[in-house]
């Protein structure tokens, strides 16, 4: 009934005031061939609801008010005698009362109803609006932290390593100088070029740790492997990066695509290292013929609670990037061998043009 009231919504109005006298039409013709006996008021009844509820009460009176004339001339035309004259017109007024006693009713219940949809249309625009915006606003602020991040990488790689590049130079300089002058203080000269040596190698990684520099068009399987690199070096765990591809498939050509997928995948392994206490990481991307799939695997002691219920932060912004992709995201505790496993599942739809090439490169910490 509901399918065919929501029909009927459909309908122009001249259909519908042609089905209520249709309606009239056919039900005071049934009136009459079952003769006066047979009482047909309650079947008028629908032809004065569609009327007042898809058209109008005024036209929902119209109809009762011929609904009633059909009534008692297809009961005079049945065959009913009546003592007095007095006696149809009052069961007429009674009846056609009772007509618009429902048109008033019906009126004001579709008013009611019309208020109920509109205040429901005006709230979920509301809501639409805010989910708009706070989707907005998430990722201005995501853009906004790798933005940040991005320029902190630049000014620890050309601003502090240039810095301590040049402080090695002057310290070496200066070594050769206590060496020339044969003096003792030259082997600490040299140990203090080593430790600013060291400095700036740190420096670097922690500038490729925060923005990833070399991530470009269809070099995904390449940053992958520095992050590899990085993560043996900067945690000192084993790192495994595989890189397969079962069929020809397309792969990441788009920046902002490939520098999301590296995000998840650091997000991943930051995660597993410092909550897991992961020894051993493998991170993975499979290609098949509709779809790519990231895979961070290690064999940590799993993650927090909180964090597996989706309460962890990181955890919902690894989700959001997948979702800022159209990716799917998920995380699971692997039982029996512990662990935690991170999948992310790109479509092949949502795969720009390009090329990963397919590698398989093992890292061992140092």
């Amino acid at each position: 009934m509901i399918t065919s009231f929501k029909r009927l919504e459909t309908w122009s109005k001249p259909a519908l005031i042609a089905l209520c006298l249709g309606i009239v039409t056919v039900v005071g013709f049934a009136d009459y061939l079952t003769g006066y006996e047979t009482f047909f008021f309650i079947f008028y009844l629908i032809a004065v609801f569609l009327a007042a509820w898809f058209v109008s009460d005024t036209f929902g009176s119209l109809i009762s008010a011929l609904s009633v004339m059909t009534w008692v001339f297809s009961n005079i035309a049945a065959g009913e005698h009546f003592s007095s004259y007095f006696i149809p017109v009052w069961n007429a007024m009674i009846m056609f009362v009772f007509y618009l006693v429902v048109v008033a009713l019906l009126a004001r219940l579709r008013n009611v109803h019309k208020e109920l949809e509109e205040r429901v249309h005006q709230r979920t625009a509301t809501l639409t609006k805010e989910i708009q915006e706070r989707t907005r606003l998430q990722k201005e602020l995501l853009e906004t932290s790798e933005q940040v991040q991005r320029q902190i990488g630049y000014d620890l790689h050309d601003g502090l390593c240039q810095h301590l590049t040049g402080t090695a130079l002057a310290g070496h300089v200066l070594g050769q100088k206590l060496t020339a002058q044969s003096s003792p203080e030259a082997a600490e000269a040299a140990r203090l070029v080593e430790l600013i040596e060291e400095a700036i190698e740190l420096t670097r990684t922690m500038a490729r740790g925060l923005h990833p520099i070399e991530i470009q068009a269809g070099r995904l399987a390449d940053s992958f492997q520095e992050l590899a690199d990085y993560a043996c070096d900067r945690f000192k765990v084993s790192c495994q990066f595989e890189c397969r591809q079962a069929a020809p498939l397309p792969g990441v050509n788009d920046v902002n695509v490939a520098t999301h997928l590296y995000r998840i995948a650091q997000e991943a392994i930051t995660n597993a290292v410092r909550h897991g206490k992961a020894r051993h990481i493998n991170v993975r991307i499979d290609s098949t013929n509709n779809a790519l799939v990231l895979t961070v695997v290690d064999d940590g002691i799993g993650l927090p609670e909180n964090t597996r219920d989706g309460k962890g932060l990181g955890l919902r912004i690894m989700a959001y990037r997948a979702s800022m992709i159209g990716a799917t995201f998920d995380i699971e505790r692997l039982s029996s061998l512990g662990g935690t496993c991170v999948t992310c599942r790109l479509v092949s739809r949502d795969v720009p043009g390009g090329e990963i090439h397919a590698s398989k490169i093992q890292n061992t910490a140092r």
